[in-house]
């Protein structure tokens, strides 16, 4: 419970998870599988707000108008496109190789809900890669299959720690929730 009422979690992410545990914020994990997919011509910054609402409407009915929802969804972005997980090695390979060496950003939207009242945001964080030559990419692949990761990498993993040599923005928010943010509204809430 928190305030009296529980948090739903509407995401598998372990990431998610650790971060809310960190925050000391007491959660339950609820998920309907969602398409997770956009509008053409959505303009980039909103696309993971859009997500998070896909998963949000899809716990609604598994949960009581008292429960406050949590869903969120991040996205990297790099050239105007949206980069998702990748497929297979060969994927992750060439996104990794697309980032190296160069700034992307990592925008993640939030929403939470409770009965008829939502608030959504999105944060967003400028991350640069040093340039990587393709055994690092191959050694990072190998070792840590990012295939669940938005833009085939997790910066608290080896690839952040000898990759990323700068952040602009909230490192949790690269992980996958701006947990500061979070907390804040829900104190407010």
């Amino acid at each position: 419970m928190y305030n009296g009422a529980r948090i739903i979690l509407a995401s598998q992410s372990p990431r998610r998870k650790q971060l809310l545990e960190q925050a000391h914020i007491p959660f339950e994990v609820r998920v309907v599988a969602t398409a997770e997919t956009f509008p053409d011509g959505m303009p980039l910054p909103a696309v993971p707000v859009h997500i998070a609402l896909q998963k949000a409407d899809a716990v609604r009915d598994i949960c009581t108008p008292e429960d406050i929802i949590l869903a969120a969804d991040s996205v990297v972005i790099i050239d105007d496109l949206v980069i998702g997980k990748p497929k297979d090695r060969a994927d992750a390979m060439q996104i990794l190789s697309r980032l190296s060496g160069r700034a992307h950003e990592v925008i993640t939207g939030v929403v939470i809900r409770q009965g008829s009242r939502q608030h959504t945001f999105s944060n967003t964080t400028t991350v640069h890669f040093k340039p990587l030559d393709a055994d690092h990419l191959a050694f990072y692949v190998d070792h840590y299959k990012p295939y669940d990761k938005a833009g085939a990498y997790a910066i608290q993993e080896w690839i952040g720690a000898v990759g990323i040599d700068r952040i602009a923005g909230c490192f949790y928010n690269v992980m996958g929730l701006p947990v500061s943010e979070v907390v804040r509204v829900l104190e407010q809430w």
